[in-house]
Order: C-alpha cells, then structure tokens, then sequence
C-alpha cells in the first residue's frame, strides 16, 4: 500500500468545512495535511444538495486538483468526512478514484427511520482500507446493519461505535474518542 501523504474531508449535507469535528481532526493529525473542502453547491451559497451522483462526478473530476494542493499523488490521500460527505468519497472510490483509504464519520447506512432505503449498493466495490465511526444511537445505522452490510466491502474494515452518541457528535468526549480512533487507525494502516 503507498504511504499516505494527506487526508481529504468533507462535511455532512447541511454542514460546513468549519465542523468542529472536522477542525479537531486536522489540529489534531498534525503534521499530516489535512484539507477541509465543501462541494461547489456549499461554494456557491445552496443549502440543499444536488443528487449524489452529480457530487460523485464533481469529487473525480476534482481529484488530481486536491492532489496537487497537497503535493502528492491521488493515491496517497485518504479520504472522507461526516455524514454525507463521506459517503460521496465512498462513492467516488467505488467508482474507481484512487485513494489510500476511507475515513468515514457518521456514515449514513439509511435516512432516519427508513431502513429500506440502503445507501450500501456501491460496497462491494470498494477496495480499500475504511474506518467508519458512529455513534451507537445514530438514526441513520444501527450497529447491527452496519455488521450485516460491512462485510461487503472487499477493503480491510474497522468501526468504532461510541456510546451514547447521536449522528453529530455533541460532547467533548464524542470528539475526543473520533480523534483518538482516526489517529490509532491511519497510524495502523501507514
């Protein structure tokens, strides 16, 4: 595996670069660079996301770009972040962007309440080394349908579920846990 160089967040539908979690984890992952990074919808002032497809589309065709601003080639970056923004780096990395691995924050499996409606069809394609971490009372995945649909993923797979948290995470101890579980893991797989 090629030594990884950077790591790539993105922030959940409705957030923004400035997340707190997303803040933490690049002061804390010093001195690996760590690029916080908004879809152009959020560039451009929309709240409300186009489909995943048009933001899968839009990370490859972007992902030579993010490379360069970090100095490295496209395969030597993880990539990830909360939510939905991660879930479009899963995409993308499906869909053949190279990557080093995934850091995968609040996955959402399914919307809230709606567990018919799997977001997992693409995990079979990834091939990639992938940490997921949620909170154990997450609406979007249980930890049960997170262990039934992981196993699809052809990559090496680690998850972390931290008690008593939501899908954003909200005490000091939520954010100080992510940060030790992403730091131990991309220390585990460098």
């Amino acid at each position: 595996m090629p030594a990884i160089e950077g790591l790539v967040l993105f922030p959940g539908a409705g957030g923004v670069k400035e997340h707190a979690t997303l803040v933490a984890l690049e002061q804390s992952l010093s001195p690996l660079p760590v690029l916080r990074r908004e879809f152009s919808y959020r560039r451009e002032g929309k709240r409300v996301p186009p489909r995943a497809p048009k933001l899968v589309a839009e990370l490859m065709q972007e992902q030579q770009l993010i490379a360069d601003e970090v100095g490295c080639r496209p395969d030597r970056l993880l990539y990830g972040g909360r939510s939905m923004g991660g879930r479009i780096c899963s995409m993308a990395v499906a869909a053949g962007m190279p990557a080093a691995g995934l850091v995968l924050l609040s996955y959402p499996l399914h919307p809230p309440n709606k567990p018919d409606k799997l977001r997992v069809e693409h995990f079979a394609d990834i091939r990639v080394p992938c940490l997921f971490v949620s909170g154990n009372n997450d609406p979007f995945g249980t930890q049960d349908e997170f262990k039934q649909h992981l196993k699809q993923i052809n990559g090496s797979v680690e998850v972390k579920h931290l008690k008593g948290g939501g899908h954003d995470p909200k005490s000091r101890a939520h954010v100080a846990a992510i940060l030790e579980t992403v730091n131990k893991w991309i220390t585990s797989i460098s």
